[in-house]
């Protein structure tokens, strides 16, 4: 798609870094001349908004519906600023990271963020897409202050203060209708991908499933576990609670402000880590003394981590095997198998046992899901002699193997696609490529494109950190 199109004849220097060089007949401007700050209130009977990193602004009930997210209609929203159609909505703890859109609905938002009304020289489409490339997001960093990353805030004020490109309105509306265009051939690819993952993962169970709840042996006896949800096992595996296979044991978030604790090379694991079964390195390390300075301790490896909080619960609970020595924050918990338990096996086992987990979720006081330890560790499993499950993991992990190779290909391939799209947009907006000749050739679509289920889970776990509301985070255990 980008190979079709080519630079403006004409380029001038925008004198704003974070624009570079634009086309000439555009214009640069404040955002003061762009937009005006809006702050109608008292309309508590309007929908209730969100403003998300992944998906911009939504309402907050389709938030609701993916993530279980607390509802927030019982609160007295007489204070919470309207939002019209074609209004731009930010979140000002989240634009440096993205949580900026325009709006496609009438609504309300929390006080806490803001509402800037497009001015009749720009279209909200374009400025939806200009705000949301990672640029503009980089220079929103540059204009956000606070103590800690956590508490980085872009006022209005210092908004109106950076500067955005501005093409003539109907060159806007030949991006939007071009960009338009691309994104919804990019979906399509994706949601493609994620239909054939979603088919592998199926087949991955399945074959998980049979190995861990009857074993090798097809011919194998049954007898009755005496569980009724666990039903017939095999006549020589052992019933045993969890908390028979294993100590169970927590972790904790160092002090960020003391820099000797981090950037080590001890993994520390979050639930945002937990993507794969296995467990080999973390997104960051914790120092040595951090376990001597803290009640932080090691888990080591043939472990087995679970999520025990945060809204990444909402539709199953990630688990995972270590095969190194790692740390976890306070909303994971560790078993480390006694001798005769493989963590192999267990973990698959556990996995497996999703069905049984996901009722015994509940939610905390401010809307964030929990698995409490105190359900889960009495679970009842069968568990086969030590060298079966050996044999088992060992089964299980050959006939996953090319299963698991095909979907890291295609979850590759999708963020390719993304990223593709992301510079996509990115050349566009900010006048790197000419797109008006292309968009005039385009076909008339009305089609909406369905969100890909990627952008539904991260907007679940956007919402663990406070996205859509101005509830602070949880810090501990």
């Amino acid at each position: 798609m980008i190979g079709g199109l080519n630079r403006y004849p004409a380029m001038k220097d925008s004198g704003v870094p974070w624009l570079g060089e634009v086309p000439e007949h555009w214009q640069v401007l404040p955002n003061r001349a762009v937009f005006t700050e809006v702050k109608e209130r008292d309309h508590p009977g309007a929908d209730m908004l969100s403003v998300t990193i992944t998906r911009g602004v939504i309402r907050q009930q389709a938030l609701l519906e993916d993530s279980a997210k607390k509802d927030s209609s019982n609160l007295d929203k007489s204070a919470y600023k309207l939002v019209r159609r074609g209004d731009i909505a930010y979140n000002k703890m989240r634009a440096w990271q993205g949580a900026v859109g325009v709006s496609e609905y009438e609504g309300i938002v929390s006080p806490a963020y803001v509402v800037q009304r497009p001015r009749r020289s720009a279209a909200p489409r374009y400025l939806h897409y200009l705000l949301r490339t990672p640029a503009f997001a980089k220079e929103a960093e540059r204009w956000s202050y606070g103590i800690t990353s956590d508490m980085w805030s872009l006022r209005p004020e210092h908004f109106k203060l950076i500067y955005s490109c501005i093409p003539p309105l109907a060159e806007q509306a030949a991006i939007v209708r071009f960009l338009d265009h691309a994104d919804r051939r990019i979906r399509r690819y994706i949601r493609a991908k994620q239909k054939l993952i979603k088919l592998l993962e199926e087949q991955k169970q399945a074959i998980i499933h049979r190995a861990v709840t009857r074993g090798l042996d097809p011919k194998v006896r049954l007898k009755p576990s005496g569980v009724e949800w666990l039903g017939e096992v095999p006549e020589h595996w052992e019933v045993r609670k969890l908390r028979q296979c294993g100590s169970i044991s927590g972790g904790l978030t160092p002090s960020m402000a003391d820099r000797s604790l981090w950037d080590g090379d001890i993994p520390w694991v979050t639930p945002k880590d937990m993507k794969r079964f296995t467990i080999a390195a973390a997104s960051m390390n914790v120092s040595a003394k951090a376990l001597e300075v803290t009640s932080l301790r090691p888990i080591p490896p043939g472990s087995v981590l679970l999520v025990v909080r945060g809204m990444i619960l909402a539709r199953r609970v990630p688990i995972a095997r270590t095969v190194q020595p790692v740390t976890i924050n306070q909303d994971m918990k560790a078993i480390v198998p006694v001798v005769g338990i493989d963590a192999g096996y267990l973990a698959y086992r556990m996995d497996a046992a999703q069905a049984t987990f996901v009722p015994m979720i509940d939610e905390a006081g401010h809307g964030t899901k929990r698995f409490p330890t105190e359900r889960w560790k009495n679970i009842v499993f069968a568990i086969p002699p030590a060298a079966e499950q050996r044999r088992i993991v060992i089964c299980i992990d050959q006939a996953t193997a090319q299963l698991a190779g095909a979907v890291d290909v295609a979850q590759r391939e999708i963020a390719l696609l993304r990223e593709y799209r992301t510079r996509l947009i990115a050349d566009v907006v900010t006048g790197k490529l000419d797109v008006r000749e292309a968009a005039a050739l385009l076909p008339d679509e009305i089609e909406n494109e369905p969100l890909e289920e990627a952008e539904i889970e991260d907007d679940v776990q956007e919402s663990e950190a406070g996205e859509g509301d101005d509830v602070p985070e949880e810090t501990g255990a």
